[in-house]
């Protein structure tokens, strides 16, 4: 196809197009679907499912799997554990990713990953989220303060010590301040976490 500018890593990083990436991303470039279709062909492209792909050639970051699982699911917040390590907040680990999804939303289907599911609605979808990108996918994820409410208000999912440990983290290292942490237990209350930081007040 003439005056079609071939697709490439250089091309992308300059539009801010990541690993995976929808079609419509395309189209500023000059790329259309057609010219799409014969990427995948060539093995340039990969088709990972409706409506998504992926660079054949991109080497993956420590947040591939996030960006995989953001990429198939847009309308989502990434929280708890995998919020904890985007955050540097404590040191738990997890195989699977921790994913918040509107309250009534269908399941989503990820193949081949593991995804951890919780359900928001309210004020908890909305309030403490901070906009990002990972391998250039654009996402949601939970703020280091909402972070952190989120682990005692969900304690039951990922154990009292995760919690505890998120806190005194998140406190030592100044990724988060008593003060926004009350302000996101006036939106969302948990006792179990002011008790905790009552107990630390002078």
């Amino acid at each position: 196809m003439n005056g079609v500018p071939k697709l490439d890593l250089k091309l992308l990083r300059r539009a801010r197009i990541g690993t995976f990436f929808r079609p419509s991303q395309l189209e500023p470039l000059g790329i259309d679907y057609d010219e799409l279709r014969r990427l995948v062909k060539r093995g340039t492209v990969e088709r990972l499912g409706r409506g998504l792909y992926r660079l054949a050639d991109a080497e993956p970051s420590e947040h591939y799997t996030l960006a995989a699982v953001c990429a198939r699911v847009p309308k989502s917040i990434v929280c708890l554990l995998s919020a904890l390590s985007v955050h540097e907040i404590g040191t738990q680990l997890s195989h699977e990713i921790w994913l918040a999804v509107p309250h009534k939303a269908d399941r989503p289907r990820v193949p081949g990953i593991k995804v951890r599911l919780v359900r928001f609605s309210g004020a908890a979808w909305s309030y403490g989220t901070q906009r990002t990108e990972f391998e250039g996918v654009p996402a949601r994820i939970t703020s280091p303060a909402r972070t952190i409410v989120d682990c005692f208000r969900f304690e039951r999912l990922i154990g009292r010590e995760a919690a505890l440990e998120a806190l005194y983290d998140g406190l030592r290292r100044r990724k988060v301040s008593t003060d926004a942490l009350m302000r996101a237990l006036d939106v969302l209350p948990s006792r179990r976490l002011r008790a905790a930081l009552e107990t630390m007040a002078p």
